[in-house]
């Protein structure tokens, strides 16, 4: 059969109909690993993954790593209820990934093994502090009271951003990783 525009289209529009079902997926599949790595390692207070993750997404992705950034959202708050404590969520993940899109884009990767880690470890330090404006908001602190939650979490938040230093070590291999993997199935 020879070749003929009509058909070039619809080759053309089948492919885009496909790269975009194969994003879809990915970012789904993407979303749901920050979330189960969450809870798979629940035993340690505040002490996961998910900030690495959404960092190595963000590299990768850019603007698109949105989407995983809300599937993980979305399923915090329908295993664990849409609470007043949910809320925050709304803002806090996309201040981590709006702080990594401020990140060169080719960052040189010795740069990068050092900057990554850093900034995921200050998002666990700052963890308690993004949060402390919806809480005085919702429960109605005044600048003492939230200040005095603030001081009250820091052991947490210490914890929080030590665990994210380390895991933020992994930042760099897995976006490489990502960007390896998404030439091999030509997700662009």
């Amino acid at each position: 059969m020879k070749s003929t525009p009509q058909n070039n289209s619809a080759f053309g529009s089948l492919q885009n109909t496909h790269r975009k079902l194969t994003r879809l997926v990915l970012f789904a599949m993407l979303g749901a690993i920050v979330f189960s790595s969450k809870i798979a390692m629940e035993a340690l207070p505040n002490i996961h993954p998910a900030a690495m993750l959404l960092m190595a997404y963000t590299v990768v992705y850019r603007s698109r790593a949105l989407i995983p950034l809300y599937v993980y959202v979305f399923m915090v708050g329908l295993f664990y209820g849409f609470n007043l404590w949910w809320y925050p969520y709304l803002y806090i993940w996309t201040i981590l990934w709006a702080v990594t899109m401020l990140l060169p884009k080719n960052m040189n990767p010795r740069v990068a093994a050092v900057v990554y880690p850093v900034v995921c470890a200050l998002f666990g330090f700052a963890y308690g502090t993004l949060y402390a404006p919806a809480q005085a908001l919702m429960f109605g602190y005044n600048f003492s009271t939230t200040i005095k939650w603030i001081l009250a979490g820091l052991p947490y938040d210490f914890l929080h951003g030590l665990g994210n230093l380390g895991m933020g070590l992994l930042v760099l291999p897995l976006s490489l990783l990502l960007k390896k993997l998404n030439r091999m199935i030509r997700i662009d």
